[in-house]
């Protein structure tokens, strides 16, 4: 298991496209590949596709400094994200300010960047897209939480 991957993928119902744009500015994503049902080498299963998503997104994925993320709009037009948040670390002050105000357009701050006791900037929203991230600085961890 040296070579192990685990690798968010998400659904977006619909909206991955925009998805991806949104984060390519709120977050200076790089998008890597797209693909769109209609461009697939083989078609969905009959039955699978709603009508109308033959143009939406089958697969993409993009980077977010080393890491990769893979989208999809699904099959069907509805999306649900719980039980998780993605986890964004920067290394300045600077960079974790502009990417919070960043995906907080649209979304809902559920709580206000500041000072914890794991990281001296620190703050958590969930985007327009309801993909909830914690936001904070790189920083060495402390030596024990006591």
């Amino acid at each position: 298991m040296s070579q192990t991957l685990i690798q968010p993928y998400l659904f977006f119902g619909g909206r991955c496209e925009e998805a991806l744009e949104f984060y390519k500015q709120a977050i200076e994503a790089e998008i890597e590949m797209l693909l769109r049902f209609n461009e697939s080498p083989e078609s969905p299963p009959e039955g699978t596709l709603q009508p109308g998503f033959e143009e939406k997104v089958m697969h993409a994925s993009f980077r977010v400094g080393k890491n990769r993320i893979m989208a999809s709009d699904g099959c069907e037009a509805s999306s649900g994200f719980a039980g998780f948040s993605l986890s964004l670390a920067l290394p300045t002050k600077a960079e974790v300010d502009r990417a919070f105000a960043g995906l907080s357009e649209g979304g809902q701050v559920t709580m206000p960047l500041g000072k914890t006791f794991w990281s001296s900037h620190f703050g958590m929203v969930t985007d327009k897209f309801g993909i909830g991230w914690m936001v904070a600085l790189l920083e060495e961890p402390p030596a024990s939480f006591d």
